[in-house]
């Protein structure tokens, strides 16, 4: 078996190596109010079939409108994946029947899309950290309406449909067969989301279905020809599109190998058990019989449209990282995590204004979100933007241990108390007396009080066992209830055993 974990992946099988080949199809739901072709609404639990409009359910005579909105998204997406924006596009008619689709047909775009070629830079995980670099190329990216769903589990023999979803404003992002290992389609999938969500055309939920992938993967002996691929769709986890890639690609071997043969078809991950079973036979695009769609026009992008959009892009994760880096002077780990995802950006740099000296406090505020505050939020199971702490809080917290009112030890308690009560640090220290002392003759009766107890160990640390001096230190400190500055402790100590 192959370790997922790093990006050099290959599978082992009884006739050598085989290497995996992995493309993938991303479907980001677009952020609007409105489905791509009606006023609908989009949102989110609504009950049954309440947000469907007569166009969505195909009524006779109902005509598209295109979204403008929508569009729109679509193209400062593909402006953040430095991709081609194609000034003139057109709608596709995509011939399929089921019954979650009333119109018998889908509106895609095959021939000519609205967005071409792109990349994506990726950082693919291994057991030791970041794996080697590498840029994933997209094919292109189309707009289409999604899809109702079929409701299977409400009827012992009944099926129900919902067509809430039906015209639902979709990205389809296609990636060129670049990634080698479940490790570097994790990576691709971390990255693309992000870049979703800083753009803000996608929530990149997976979990309620706003992102979803279809996995495409094929084996071959390393450098040879590639091998006929399946396409497991819909995965709606990056760790399952990982474990579905993986049981995939050995099952394929395993055919291969046991003198069988892969064939084209469409698959479904059953995460329960862990494997991929097939669904139906892949269909080519000329089963969909695609064709122009008659009812609406071509789309035609002016310039001007083009350079509004790419104008409100806001600074994407790796320029923002790169900044974090070169201006603040963060470590290349702590700025990957905290541009890592949108949120986590946003609040670090409202810590920082808060702090009134971003550029002094920078690295102090990026380790202390890093390890303090994320702790925590994981430990009571909370999102950055529900955090109990405040920015303005976090700040002032951040404050008192730089102008010494409190040391480490002093703004760990300080800092449990705020997640509880959700009080300012100001005010806690104030009204539980945890200011931090700097009195040396309070220090230094404490030492004399230590030194007396532990005469032994004063006679061993001047016999030369110089490690002991954290000893004192620890005991100096918590005969004063931490409450001792560390520093002036430490001076005290040395003056006093030497």
């Amino acid at each position: 078996m192959a370790d997922a974990a790093t990006s050099t992946y290959r599978i082992q099988g009884v006739t050598g190596e085989w290497e995996v080949v992995i493309g993938l199809e991303v479907h980001a739901q677009i952020t609007s109010n409105a489905k791509l072709f009606s006023g609908a609404s989009t949102a989110f639990g609504a009950e049954p079939n309440q947000n469907v409009s007569l166009v969505d359910a195909a009524m006779p005579g109902m005509l598209p409108v295109p979204n403008g909105e929508c569009i729109r998204q679509a193209v400062r997406t593909g402006i953040a994946l430095d991709a081609q924006i194609n000034r003139w596009s057109r709608f596709d008619r995509k011939n399929y029947f089921y019954a979650d689709l009333p119109q018998g047909y889908q509106i895609s775009q095959l021939y000519h899309p609205l967005v071409g070629e792109g990349a994506v830079p990726i950082e693919p995980e291994a057991k030791d950290g970041p794996g080697e670099a590498k840029t994933i190329g997209v094919e292109r990216l189309h707009v289409e309406q999604d899809a109702g769903k079929l409701m299977h589990d409400q009827h012992p023999t009944r099926s129900y449909v919902d067509l809430n979803r039906s015209g639902v404003a979709l990205m389809e992002i296609v990636s060129r067969p670049d990634m080698r290992s479940p490790a570097e389609a994790g990576a691709y999938l971390r990255k693309l989301r992000s870049i979703l969500r800083y753009v803000g055309s996608c929530d990149g939920n997976m979990e309620q279905g706003s992102m979803r992938a279809d996995v495409n993967v094929s084996v071959r002996k390393p450098g040879g020809e590639l091998g006929t691929r399946t396409e497991t769709k819909n995965v709606n986890s990056i760790r399952f599109v990982m474990a579905a890639i993986e049981h995939e690609a050995n099952r394929q071997v395993d055919v291969i190998e046991g003198g069988g043969r892969i064939v084209q078809e469409t698959r479904l991950y059953d995460a329960d058990r862990g494997e991929t079973r097939s669904m139906r036979s892949k269909e080519d695009a000329h089963d969909y019989r695609y064709f122009p769609d008659p009812d609406l026009l071509p789309l035609e992008l002016s310039e001007a449209f083009v350079e509004a959009c790419k104008a409100s892009l806001p600074e994407l994760p790796d320029a923002k990282r790169a900044r974090y880096e070169e201006a603040l002077g963060l470590s290349a780990y702590n700025a990957a995590v905290l541009t890592a995802d949108v949120e986590t950006a946003r609040w670090f740099e409202a810590l920082l204004d808060a702090t009134g000296k971003p550029a002094e406090m920078a690295k102090a505020a990026a380790n202390w979100l890093i390890s303090d505050l994320f702790g925590a939020l994981n430990r009571i199971g909370k999102p950055i933007v529900q955090s109990p702490v405040s920015p303005a809080q976090g700040a002032e917290l951040l404050g008192l241990v730089a102008d010494g009112t409190l040391s480490g030890t002093l703004a760990k308690q300080v800092f449990e108390i705020m997640l509880e009560t959700g009080a300012d640090p100001a005010g806690i220290v104030e009204e539980r007396g945890l200011k931090q002392t700097s009195d040396t003759g309070a220090i230094e009766a404490v030492i004399a009080e230590v030194m007396a107890a532990n005469a032994d160990k004063v006679a061993d640390y001047r016999g030369g066992k110089d490690k002991l001096f954290g000893f004192f230190v620890g005991q100096t400190m918590k005969a004063m209830a931490g409450k001792a500055n560390p520093a002036v402790v430490n001076a005290l100590l040395k003056t006093a055993l030497d």
